[in-house]
């Protein structure tokens, strides 16, 4: 990759310059097929990228401090949310699971040089939370919004708090939509796969305005081996 990853890695070098509200840098980074779908049935795991698309996706991780998914994505894919196509160091694993279900024998919770941090509510069971702690894992109480949802917002304060300060954010649907929706994503770097699926769309109807869409700026993109990858920024009100 080119003119993008240079572009990439200028975002991330001015992060800590860009921070709003006291949150990390977020980039929402995931491969979907031509149709816009990032599975063909809901918990059913499906290889998309090429392989150079997979090689770029972890240098990627590599120059983010932190990498961020849901538990559905966890319990689908069994993750290991590590850098192993590349040299370079492996992100921060954060898992967002408000009913603390991530299992005990998660890849991701097989690096003790990396275990994860498990972002749950605050009405999460107790016992669990003690059995994920012994495990090697870190325990994040995150309060609610109106929905019953996690904070989001509160999430990120708590990483900025910890030195996050640049997030890579791969997915699933409902994590995807949520940052959307949440206007907490800076940039965007989409993988397309010349292929139809015909399944499980990467984002949900967002109920918004025709007025305050997310909207892509600085658009670039780029051939990686049979995939095209596409970088912007993501602005609201043209903002």
């Amino acid at each position: 990759m080119g003119s993008i990853a240079e572009k990439i890695q200028c975002c991330l070098e001015e992060a800590p310059d860009r921070i709003n509200g006291g949150r990390p840098y977020v980039t929402l980074s995931y491969a979907q097929s031509i149709d816009g779908s990032i599975a063909q049935k809901p918990g059913r795991p499906l290889a998309i990228s090429c392989q150079d698309s997979l090689v770029f996706t972890h240098w990627l991780r590599s120059i983010h401090d932190g990498l961020l998914v849901g538990i559905g994505t966890i319990l689908a894919d069994n993750p290991a949310l590590t850098v192993r196509y590349v040299d370079g160091k492996s992100p921060q694993p954060i898992i967002v699971d408000g009913r603390l279900r991530f299992p005990l024998d998660a890849r991701a919770l097989q690096h003790h040089n990396h275990a994860p941090w498990i972002a749950t509510a605050e009405t999460s069971d107790s016992g669990r939370e003690q059995t994920l702690l012994k495990s090697g894992a870190r325990v994040m109480r995150i309060p609610p919004r109106p929905d019953g949802l996690l904070d989001l917002k509160a999430l990120l304060r708590r990483l900025a708090e910890l030195n996050i300060t640049s997030l890579m954010v791969e997915g699933g649907a409902e994590i995807i939509t949520s940052f959307l929706k949440d206007r907490l994503v800076d940039q965007l770097v989409l993988t397309i796969s010349p292929i139809y699926v015909g399944g499980m769309h990467a984002v949900w109807p967002l109920q918004l305005s025709l007025q305050d869409p997310p909207v892509l700026r600085n658009m670039e993109w780029e051939t990686c081996g049979s995939d095209v990858v596409l970088r912007a920024d993501v602005a609201w009100n043209g903002k």
